[in-house]
């Protein structure tokens, strides 16, 4: 199969919100690494495929993506790397331990939270929204459930500014407040009725962190601190509020635009996103969160399982007909013979995913500074690292 038949295959087979591709070739032996690249493996049984991996994060930086921090673990041992540049006008080796921002993988956050409260009997999956937020929702939305927030299946439309990469860098600090943007969504009539179809957006999780807020009489952020991050002891996962900038140790984001020049857009506000994508984060964080979640530590009982299951296949993708492919936080496909679960995040010059089996026999949680990180196509570092620790995708 060449490249571009793999591709199409791989678009098709789309499910995780990503595209995946056929993997370079294996680096050969002694093959000097790229400016900035280092990778460590420990073998406990049969490694991820290190040679691949290296091949997929090779020769950063370069026109699709400036840095990669990658990790790999499981039950057949671990694998850590890192390449490309903190900066372009330094040069200086990417720091494999820096922030970045996680985009929606925030979601997979938000939604554990609300299946928290929901297994403290605080609010029910299956009970109108509007019950909880009566002077938000409107009897226009009055069907629409908890559950179909996390799922995607509200009909809520999506909102926003409907301009291009030059007027959103314009407004990058533009402050957005969450009450406004549902008001404004709700305005509208729904896209289609409630828990018949499934359209991807953040509106749900706009409206979800909104009710976090409702029920707990405490801030999102603030909640998902308590519940998740000071537990877990993600000592490097915030969230930013209204700050653009990144705290602490980060690499650089960068953003192509139409006019081909490359600008650095690591100071960008966040609150547009709120609690469907303005979480900080690391990749160590990140791999942590992933192997507690999956094991039960954070959601627990059957209320995980929400997280891994999808609509009734009745329910099919709005405006395309193709099936269903989000649950409650996260989503599914298979990749070499293997049924993987996760999320992807992209904000403007970082790209980032969480993704594993559901046995935890292998893990990926990676970022890369893509140069066109919200582009149509997925970014060809980010496909390569994906096959590199899966496998191709495979049929049903």
């Amino acid at each position: 199969m060449n490249a571009r038949t793999s591709r199409t295959v791989v678009a098709a087979a789309l499910v995780l919100g990503i595209a995946v591709g056929p993997v370079p070739p294996a680096l050969a032996a002694g093959t000097p690494a790229a400016a900035g690249h280092s990778a460590q493996r420990e073998t406990t049984g049969q490694a991820p495929d290190a040679e691949a991996l290296r091949a997929a994060i090779q020769g950063l930086p370069k026109d699709d993506a400036t840095a990669a921090l990658v990790r790999v673990s499981g039950s057949g041992g671990d694998w850590r790397g890192s390449a490309g540049v903190h900066d372009l006008a330094s040069g200086r080796p990417a720091d494999p331990d820096g922030r970045f921002r996680a985009g929606s993988v925030t979601k997979v956050f938000t939604a554990a939270v609300v299946l928290q409260l929901a297994g403290e009997g605080r609010l029910g999956l299956d009970r109108p929204v509007r019950r909880y937020l009566p002077d938000l929702i409107p009897a226009g939305y009055k069907d629409v459930t908890v559950r179909q927030l996390l799922n995607h299946t509200s009909g809520i439309p999506s909102v926003g500014s409907g301009g291009d990469l030059d007027d959103a860098y314009a407004h990058r600090f533009d402050l957005h407040d969450p009450v406004r943007t549902v008001r404004e969504a709700t305005s509208q009539e729904p896209d289609f009725v409630p828990g018949t179809q499934q359209h991807y957006a953040n509106i749900g999780y706009t409206v979800a962190g909104l009710l976090i807020e409702r029920v707990t009489g405490d801030t999102y952020a603030s909640q998902v601190s308590r519940r998740i991050l000071e537990p877990l002891h993600l000592k490097d996962t915030y969230f930013p509020g209204t700050d653009p900038s990144i705290r602490g140790p980060h690499n650089h984001g960068y953003q192509l635009f139409g006019t081909g020049e490359l600008r650095d857009v690591t100071v960008w506000g966040a609150t547009d996103a709120w609690a469907a994508g303005d979480l900080i984060s690391t990749t160590a964080d990140l791999e942590r969160f992933t192997r507690a979640l999956f094991g039960g530590q954070v959601v627990r009982g059957p209320l995980l399982q929400e997280m891994f299951t999808l609509p009734d296949a009745s329910v099919r993708e709005y405006g395309t007909g193709k099936p269903a492919a989000y649950s409650a936080g996260l989503s599914v496909m298979r990749l070499g013979g293997r049924e993987v679960w996760g999320k992807t995040g992209g904000r403007w010059g970082y790209n980032t995913v969480v993704a594993a089996t559901r046995d935890l026999s292998r893990t990926l949680v990676y970022s890369v500074n893509s140069t066109d990180a919200k582009g149509d196509d997925m970014n060809p570092t980010a496909l390569n690292i994906v096959v590199a620790a899966f496998g191709a995708p495979s049929a049903g």
